[in-house]
This record gives C-alpha cells, structure tokens and sequence, in this order.
C-alpha cells in the first residue's frame, strides 16, 4: 500500500471530510471509494471503446433499430 499527499482548497476538505462522518466512513476511505469509482469507470471506458474500434456499424444500427421495434407497445 502507498501513501499519497493531495492539496485541497480549506472548505473541499472540509466538506469531503464531512460527507464522509455522513456516511460513517474515515475520509481515507471516502477517497479510496471515489478512486475505485474512477477506475472503473476508466476501465469500462476503456473497454467500450476497444469494443466499438472492433465493432460492426451497420450490425450495430440494426439490432439498435430491432430493440426500439421491441419496445414499442
């Protein structure tokens, strides 16, 4: 495990600090949370557009158009 300094404004401190005693967390962890969010994220992203870079416009559009005919009631 690493240790990491981060420079926050006095009140995005202050108000991280207090959203975290809200949800009964340490603000480490609050900011453990938000980092694993990001990443995820990040890596849905990622692997998203790796699938849109092998993907197949036109098949794409068609199931796209078959799933609104789907849903119309």
């Amino acid at each position: 495990m690493r240790t990491m300094t981060i420079r926050l404004q006095d009140e995005k401190h202050k108000r991280l600090k207090a959203l975290a005693v809200r949800r009964g967390v340490s603000l480490n962890k609050l900011i453990e949370e938000f980092s694993t969010i990001a990443l995820t994220e990040f890596d849905a992203e990622t692997r998203f557009r790796a699938r849109v870079a092998k993907g197949d416009r036109k098949r794409a559009l068609a199931l796209l158009d078959k799933l609104d005919k789907a849903l119309v009631i």
